[in-house]
């Protein structure tokens, strides 16, 4: 906030130069640097995901996240875009 700094202003008139609002404008100051982010994996090999159904038929969706490495939403997502679904008699249908 070096703007504030050479030019002597206040956090109300910094915010109504940038349009912004005042606490947006005290979150810069406080914190003026980014934090590092983790990165998850959001995207997953289809096909690793085809290959682990078939080795492991009966495995929880946190089991199969873990051997992939992503999150278990993920799973969740990419099961029903491949047409895997748990049927009414607890056995697992492929449509692969």
């Amino acid at each position: 906030m070096s703007v504030r700094k050479k030019e002597g202003l206040t956090i109300a008139e910094v915010a109504a130069r940038f349009d912004a609002g005042v606490a947006r404008v005290t979150r810069w100051i406080k914190n003026i640097h980014r934090k590092p982010q983790g990165f998850r994996r959001r995207k997953i090999d289809l096909e690793a995901l085809r290959q682990d159904i078939l080795d492991y038929p009966g495995a929880y969706p946190f089991e199969r996240a873990k051997r992939l490495g992503v999150t278990q939403n993920v799973i969740f997502l990419a099961l029903r875009k491949l047409g895997v679904y748990k049927g009414s008699d607890t056995v697992l249908q492929y449509n692969i």
